[in-house]
């Protein structure tokens, strides 16, 4: 039996990924966020395979490509004078004749801020004539009604408590998710956090004196930190470990003095526009189950790990493909809700597996390496070293992420 309606809980950008593909399967959804607006705060603007690859199912890869830009590669390096560059994974654009992978270019790693891809969803979703948005309705409660077989959440709205029902409830409501509480507790959510705080910040600065790529990681025992262009105009992404257990008061107050501990140059304050400010803490963290009854979790409200790399935002667009094509077959009648267990199973296997080891690594090769020795030290840059000479090793990393996906249709019934 079709699918009378989903309702998706969280306008981040899975929650309105998830809502646009499945209105563009005429599956009548309904998206409802407690807040007023669009998160603004600086977070993920790389997009790599996995998630363009869902930005193309759902319509709106085109219009990323043309509003964002394509970075230049990543980079490590030291925090010397120089800002010695170690190794750079290149993402060039073909030249004119070269024959190149018209997937691979399709689907090659651009950038676009979050919120500004939050803006063009939310546009491509108001769209859709199977889709609704309702902003200010906070979830309170959520159960499931044996007589309708529905699953239920109560919100406040400002015009009143209401009670709204559906086939199915997706919780994708970001790290501090309701529905993830509601349905395990408010403490349980299993795994780590770090000593360490990120501070993340968008800001204006001339890079241009330097010999700065579009992104670039820096190894240093204090002054860890990335630099990544994300948009035409300049906007630059800072994001720098600091001391855990600082509040925001004092975390701004030394954002001065760590800029000109880090930034070439050593800029006194002044010079550069910080334009968002905004510290985290940062966890490693994976549900023990993505589905109960009725409900599903996806993206940050299932599982969460450190922004370096990008390997949370990939994974969580990566969810919400599975998940699409989860519910899908279930409207279709290829598939039963089983489908659902399955995701489930395959989704956590990819966090522990891959998301979360990679992860990590990823944050630990910044804090614990000695940087005069990294190269000598650490197997994952000695790879990128081989890489910047060998084609096909650069075209095997840069494809690299598309395990994070993970087809569910190979789950239908045999027609």
């Amino acid at each position: 039996m079709p699918l009378s309606k989903v309702i998706v809980v969280g306008a981040g950008p899975s929650g309105l990924l998830l809502t646009l593909l499945l209105a563009r399967s005429n599956i009548p959804v309904l998206l409802v966020e407690q807040t007023n607006t669009l998160d603004t705060n600086p977070r993920a603007s790389h997009y790599a395979e996995p998630s363009n690859y869902e930005f193309e199912r759902a319509g709106v890869l085109d219009a990323i490509r043309a509003e964002g830009f394509f970075p230049d590669g990543v980079s490590w390096r030291k925090l010397d004078a120089k800002k010695t560059r170690l190794v750079k994974l290149n993402n060039p654009r073909p030249e004119p004749g070269q024959e190149i992978d018209p997937e691979f270019e399709r689907y090659r790693m651009v950038c676009l801020p979050l919120h500004r891809l939050g803006v063009l969803l939310e546009n491509a979703v108001k769209k859709e004539k199977s889709a609704e948005i309702r902003y200010s309705h906070k979830v309170t409660a959520l159960g499931e009604d044996p007589g309708s077989g529905q699953a239920w959440v109560e919100v406040e709205t400002p015009s009143g408590c209401q009670r709204l029902s559906a086939d199915y409830i997706i919780g994708c409501d970001g790290a501090n998710s309701k529905i993830r509480r509601l349905l395990f507790g408010e403490k349980t959510f299993p795994g780590h956090t770090w000593d360490e705080q990120i501070v993340a910040t968008n800001m204006y600065y001339d890079f241009s004196p330097y010999d700065y790529d579009d992104s670039q990681f820096f190894i240093h025992p204090e002054h860890w930190h990335m630099v990544a262009k994300i948009q035409n105009d300049g906007l630059y992404r800072v994001t720098y470990g600091e001391i855990g257990g600082l509040s925001r008061e004092e975390l701004e107050k030394r954002l001065p003095e760590k800029y000109k501990a880090f930034l070439p140059g050593a800029p006194e304050a002044g010079g550069y526009k910080v334009v968002n400010f905004s510290p985290y803490r940062v966890h490693q963290r994976c549900v023990d189950k993505m589905r109960k009854g009725r409900f599903v979790l996806a993206a940050d409200a299932a599982h969460l790990c450190n922004p370096f790399g990008g390997m949370g935002l990939t994974g969580g667009i990566a969810d919400i493909g599975s998940l699409y094509d989860s519910l899908l077959g279930i409207h279709t009648g290829q598939a039963d809700d089983s489908i659902l267990d399955k995701y489930d199973e395959v989704r956590r296997k990819i966090w522990h597996e891959i998301i979360n080891p990679i992860s990590s690594s990823n944050m630990r090769r910044l804090i614990d390496l000695d940087a005069d020795t990294a190269l000598d030290e650490d197997l994952f840059l000695q790879l990128l070293k081989r890489a910047e000479t060998d084609k096909g090793l650069q075209a095997q990393m840069r494809t690299g992420m598309m395990a994070l996906r993970h087809d569910m249709t190979q789950y239908y019934r045999q027609q």
